[in-house]
């Protein structure tokens, strides 16, 4: 997991040889134009998720993780306080894993929270469990899935 600003985002361009290019649409793009939905940046291999909506609380929060897709979520309004805990650490599913949706979830309690305000963002591995849009108020953000 990775917390960091956008104006750093060329420090982990080594880590993904997607992330250049994942990167360069984050910052050259008029993100708060773009509509909720997807995006395609470069077909299945990368697309942008646009979400805006009202946060939800810890408690209704529940920890996700994917193994096709690496999450960069971009937050562009609002904070969004998103739970973290390493996969390998959750014990308690909540679904099996849904290869469709490349999703799962776990009914376990993130072990720490980050706050994320606009301009910053969060890199979440396969490895990494997270639980997203947690606010008093409203969130809008990017997520851009990267193929692992």
């Amino acid at each position: 997991m990775i917390l960091s600003t956008l104006g750093n985002a060329d420090r982990h361009f080594d880590l993904h040889p997607l992330f250049a290019l994942a990167f360069d649409f984050l910052r050259n793009t008029d993100l708060l134009a773009l509509p909720s939905g997807r995006h395609n940046v470069l077909g299945e291999e990368i697309f942008a998720i646009v979400e805006a909506c009202a946060g939800r609380t810890r408690e209704e929060a529940k920890l996700e993780c994917h193994r096709r897709y690496i999450d960069i979520q971009l937050v562009l309004e609002g904070v969004d306080e998103m739970g973290w805990k390493p996969v390998a650490e959750c014990v308690n599913p909540a679904t099996d894993y849904d290869a469709a949706r490349d999703i799962r979830f776990f009914n376990d309690a993130p072990s720490s929270w980050i706050a994320t305000p606009p301009g910053s963002f969060c890199v979440f591995f396969p490895e990494d469990a997270h639980a997203p849009l947690v606010s008093t108020g409203m969130i809008r953000k990017v997520v851009m899935k990267v193929a692992v």
